[in-house]
């Protein structure tokens, strides 16, 4: 369900360390995802251990973690599932949530909405 790629920011725990990656929009992921590599450069720590679907209809256990995310203008605290390697990062429906954005995939691109500010 992925519609487009945005540059985002990924930071340690304590917004200390940051790392660009280009992200894909996934409105079908509720969490964001990126490749546990990335994650342990950045010592961003595992909490725990969840089950995931995934849309193949897979179910896979993988560990998950919190780390900062910059994009759009906006600076928030996000889950973030440790991913394999290979995977492009995922931006999670949460945090597009958590940032007040919304998905307009035919001009590819995230949009405020001001209706959730209120």
């Amino acid at each position: 369900m992925g519609t487009f790629y945005v540059t985002i920011e990924l930071g340690d725990e304590q917004g200390a360390n940051w790392r660009t990656l280009d992200a894909l929009v996934d409105i079908g992921a509720s969490t964001t995802s990126v490749p546990a590599s990335v994650l342990r450069g950045l010592e961003v720590r595992a909490v725990s251990t969840e089950r995931f679907r995934f849309a193949q209809g897979e179910v896979r256990e993988l560990p998950v973690g919190y780390t900062w995310v910059r994009f759009a203008g906006k600076e928030l605290m996000t889950q973030v599932i440790f991913n394999e390697e290979g995977t492009s990062p995922l931006l999670g429906a949460m945090a597009l949530e958590a940032a007040y954005m919304a998905v307009d995939p035919v001009g590819q691109r995230l949009i405020p909405v001001e209706g959730l500010l209120m």
